[in-house]
C-alpha cells in the first residue's frame, strides 16, 4: 500500500545518510521503524504471569520487600 508522510527535511537528510551508512534504502529504515513499533504495541497487550519475581530455588515470592528485592538482586 502507498502512504505519503511529510518529514522535516533535517530528519530526512539524517535519515538519508544513516541509509547511505548502513547500505539500506530509506523505506527500508522506515519500514524497520513502523514493524518495531507495532511489535512493542503488541508487547504491550501481552499478559503477564504473576510472580514477577522468583526467590532462590523454586520458592516463590508473595509479599517482597525493598530489603528482600535488594537482596535477591545484589545478594
Amino acid at each position: 500500500m502507498r502512504t505519503t508522510i511529510d518529514i522535516p527535511d533535517p530528519i530526512y537528510k539524517e535519515l538519508k545518510v544513516r541509509a547511505a551508512k548502513q547500505g539500506r534504502t530509506v523505506k527500508e529504515i522506515i519500514l524497520s521503524g513502523v514493524q518495531k513499533e507495532m511489535q512493542d504495541l503488541s508487547r504491550k497487550k501481552q499478559r503477564v504471569r504473576l510472580p514477577l519475581l522468583h526467590g532462590k530455588g523454586t520458592r516463590k515470592i508473595a509479599n517482597v520487600t525493598g530489603v528482600q528485592v535488594d537482596e535477591i538482586l545484589f545478594g
